[in-house]
């Protein structure tokens, strides 16, 4: 399919040329209009639409001031532009005009930005790197799709005139990919990254271990990695993450001012542990490993001080890598783990997170034992999840947890849309895009106070995922939703006027080569494949 397209759009060039039309973007495309600074996704914190459209020619600079982050971010922007414009567009320090990028102080926040858009130029102003970078995500959407693809496009370039102010709704907008039932290359990670950023994603939450997959290299337990790195769901040959991988994510996603947020899950979820080392088995016999999808089943020993010897071990390493603020224990369907020992291994466990630097987060479970000071709970649970556990989350909310907000049945990118949709789970339901998009996270849980939820993020469990393609497919058109609900205010939210909004992005998609679900419930028009 991706072949054909291809083929098309050479077609389509030929034809262009054939008729006279320039492929630089010389010669603008007739009754050419700017896309709506009201179009973009996640939706703006306010639009000021007016004046006349600014247009990217031969002669455009980028503008940045003298400084190494903003110099980079000019970077960026550059690489993205020149391959679809054919123009240099040098990044400079000096002149006036063309499209500038600015730190200032105002009422910006960490993240905030504000674009002025006018016939001189496009002026985007933050007070932080992370406010320029989200800013040169809505020029990006503001620019016809054809400026995300790789050859030289017709054009015209143009950005609609007028002022886009905008500041996020929450601070945590994250998504979480499962490294561990199957495997996806550093270089698969960074194509997601990429993706992820489009939309001012924030967190990059990577599922590092679990049953059927060690994915992260640790010195002191080497064979962790080199025996329970080894396999994958279905049994294939699995993987891991070098330290220098690692520290390769880490940096990729950091020029995208993404956050990663490591996860070891314990104190089950540990199969590819346990087989890997005897010594944290109860009875001292290592378990085989592990390809199937159940779970419950595995847990460390958590009456042995070798347990904690080794969770000191993995901790002090991966946080030694991760330049980030949070360090995620899992803490998920330890159906194995008596809740005794359950409050026991956690009471052990998270001082030792603080120990080195980091702060805890831990699926919603661990609000049944005692959640450290400052830690942060991720609840996953359904709408129908029993009011007890409901409960017993609330209060920890009350009590000064926060909560990142992961409902199953509603942002699990990894449930099928429907019956017939050929990859994904449907456990906890079938979660098309207007569910997944049509909910608000701060008034999800009654009785949580506002303070308390920290955001919302999308895990993609990987049961059934092998490749970026299958990835694709169940994040788009899913994953913009879910950003703009951390994004946008809850009054911008509008199943009615988004879908608009999201048909439009199809376009993007399909010049980006991202694979997608064309929902019925959203009017693609002819734009989408």
């Amino acid at each position: 399919m991706r072949q054909h397209h291809r083929t098309l759009r050479l077609l389509g060039s030929l034809l262009l040329v054939a008729m006279g039309v320039s492929v630089t973007g010389a010669t603008p495309a007739a009754g050419a209009s700017p896309t709506p600074l009201d179009r973009v996704i996640p939706a703006p914190a306010s639009v000021a639409p007016g004046g006349s459209p600014y247009r990217i020619t031969r002669g455009t600079h980028i503008r940045v001031d003298d400084s190494r982050e903003t110099r980079g971010i000019g970077e960026y922007l550059a690489r993205i532009l020149r391959p679809s414009t054919g123009y240099r567009l040098p990044v400079t320090a000096h002149g006036t005009g063309g499209i500038r990028l600015h730190l200032a102080q105002g009422p910006f926040g960490a993240e905030g930005y504000r674009l002025d858009s006018g016939r001189e130029g496009v002026t985007i102003t933050a007070a932080e790197p992370a406010g320029l970078f989200h800013g040169v995500q809505t020029l990006r959407q503001l620019l016809p799709a054809a400026v995300e693809k790789s050859s030289v496009q017709p054009g015209p370039w143009l950005v609609a005139g007028g002022t886009v102010s905008d500041t996020p709704r929450y601070g945590w907008r994250g998504a979480m990919l499962d490294v561990s039932r199957h495997f996806f290359t550093v270089d698969q990670v960074k194509r997601y990254i990429d993706q992820l950023a489009l939309y001012k994603i924030n967190k990059l939450h990577l599922h590092l271990s679990d049953d059927q997959g060690w994915r992260i290299a640790v010195d002191s337990w080497p064979r962790l990695a080199t025996y329970g790195g080894s396999t994958e769901v279905g049994g294939g040959p699995g993987g891991f993450y070098t330290k220098a991988d690692y520290r390769e994510i880490v940096r990729y996603a950091a020029s995208r001012y993404l956050e990663v947020v490591p996860e070891i899950d314990m104190p089950g979820h540990t199969n590819a542990a346990l087989a890997s080392y005897a010594d944290l088995n109860c009875d001292g016999v290592a378990p085989p490993l592990y390809t199937g999808t159940e779970v419950g089943f595995s847990s460390l020993c958590v009456g042995k001080e070798v347990t904690y010897d080794f969770v000191e071990d993995v901790i002090r390493e991966l946080a030694a890598l991760t330049p980030g603020r949070y360090l995620h224990i899992g803490g998920d369907e330890a159906h194995s783990t008596s809740h005794e020992d359950y409050v026991t291994f956690m009471e052990r466990v998270q001082p030792l997170v603080a120990k080195y630097g980091k702060t805890v987060v831990g699926w919603h479970q661990l609000t049944g034992a005692s959640p450290s000071r400052g830690a942060l709970a991720q609840y996953w649970g359904l709408d129908g999840t029993s009011a007890e556990e409901k409960a017993q989350v609330v209060k920890a909310a009350q009590n000064g947890t926060g909560l990142i907000l992961s409902p199953a049945d509603r942002v699990y990118l990894d449930m099928k849309y429907t019956k017939e949709t050929p990859l994904g789970l449907s456990w906890a339901g079938y979660v098309e895009v207007r569910r997944s998009y049509d909910w608000d996270p701060g008034a999800y849980l009654p009785g949580v106070p506002g303070g308390a939820v920290r955001g919302v993020e999308a895990p993609m469990w990987s049961e059934t995922l092998e490749n970026s393609g299958h990835v694709e497919f169940m994040a788009f058109p899913r994953l913009p939703g879910v950003a703009e609900l951390g994004w946008s205010s809850a009054a911008s939210h509008d199943w009615e006027r988004y879908k608009g909004r999201l048909a439009a992005q199809a376009e993007r998609w399909d010049a980006l080569g991202i694979e997608w679900y064309r929902s019925p419930q959203v009017p693609w028009g002819s734009g989408g494949r």
